[in-house]
C-alpha cells in the first residue's frame, strides 16, 4: 500500500462518558486541533496492539490522572470531515471513575476540566461529545 492511502485510511480513536453519582458528565476542554476550544470527552488514540478499553483507561491516566472503572459501550462516533482530512472511528465507553481525583497531566493538550449537567453543557463541544449524548 502506498504512503498516500496509508495517510487518507481512517483513525481509531477512544473516549469516557465518565459520570458521577450525580449523573455529571466530565468534559476536557481541548487546546489542540481538531476542535481546539471545544469541551469534550477525555480520550485519544488508540495505539497499535492495545484494545480499545486498554487504550482510554491509558489515555485518560495520563491527561487526568486517573484510574477508571469502564462501562459498556456508549456509542460509536464517525467523525468525518473530507474537506480538513480528518477521519475517525473512535468508541466512547461509560465510565466511572475508580481512583484519583481529575488533575491536567497534559497542559499543553488539555486547558481544564469540569463536571457538567447533561442539561447545563457549555455551548462549544466536540462533535464527538455532541453525536454521543445525542444518540
Amino acid at each position: 500500500e502506498t504512503s498516500m492511502e496509508n495517510s487518507l485510511s481512517p483513525k481509531v480513536g477512544c473516549g469516557a462518558l465518565i459520570l458521577d453519582d450525580q449523573d455529571r458528565i466530565l468534559l476536557v476542554k481541548r487546546l489542540r486541533d481538531p476542535e481546539a476550544g471545544h469541551w469534550g470527552f477525555p480520550g485519544g488514540k488508540v495505539d497499535f496492539g492495545e484494545t480499545v478499553q486498554e487504550a482510554i483507561l491509558r489515555e485518560i491516566k495520563e491527561e487526568l490522572g486517573i484510574t477508571l472503572s469502564l462501562g459498556p459501550l456508549a456509542h460509536l462516533v464517525n467523525y468525518i470531515d473530507i474537506a480538513a482530512g480528518q477521519h475517525w472511528l473512535a468508541p466512547v465507553y461509560k465510565a466511572t471513575i475508580a481512583s484519583g481525583t481529575p488533575n491536567i497531566q497534559e497542559p499543553q493538550a488539555l486547558a481544564a476540566w469540569a463536571w457538567f449537567a447533561a442539561d447545563e453543557l457549555p455551548d462549544l463541544i466536540t462533535e464527538a461529545t455532541r453525536q454521543t449524548l445525542s444518540a
